[in-house]
């Protein structure tokens, strides 16, 4: 039987550990997160055009960027339309390779053209580590355009 001190400091540990598991669950965004995510940037596609769409995705902290999700969009030659790293808007993409060698853009392509959507797992730099990790990408066709957004896993 605990003492009546051993039974608050357990009761203590257990919270601090929930509360700790909790905050770094709240770091990362869900699979639910990115697809809704998705849906806010095509839905805005739809509302404002795709130009101004992507004008918006590319501002730095702007709503298309939460934690560690944020929105991609290529056109469907893998071209960057728009990206957390401005570095990457605008370059042709089609031959970049994850740290494992695949072509990912390329598949990510062929994804959308016979699925429309669907998930693709990969390898890329997390923004909040600047790790290399395994990333789950939700992909969705939007007229021309490739929009997606991942999980880090």
């Amino acid at each position: 039987m605990l003492t009546r001190f051993q039974q608050l400091w357990l009761a203590s540990f257990l919270s601090l550990c929930f509360l700790s598991m909790s905050v770094a669950a709240a770091e990362h965004g869900s699979a639910n997160e990115a697809k809704a995510m998705v849906q806010k940037a095509i839905d805005a596609m739809k509302k404002h055009g795709v130009d101004a769409t992507i004008a918006e995705i590319n501002k730095r902290d702007g709503q298309y960027q939460d934690r560690d999700l944020y929105v991609v969009v290529y056109d469907m030659n893998g071209k960057n339309l728009a990206h957390l790293n401005p570095k990457m808007v605008g370059k042709e993409m089609l031959d970049l390779t994850d740290v494992d060698g695949k072509f990912f853009i390329r598949e990510r392509i062929e994804l959308v053209k016979t699925k429309g959507r669907a998930w693709q797992d990969y390898k890329f730099v997390n923004p909040t580590t600047k790790q290399i990790e395994p990333k789950s990408m939700y992909v969705e066709k939007f007229e021309n355009t490739i929009v997606g957004c991942g999980i880090y896993k």
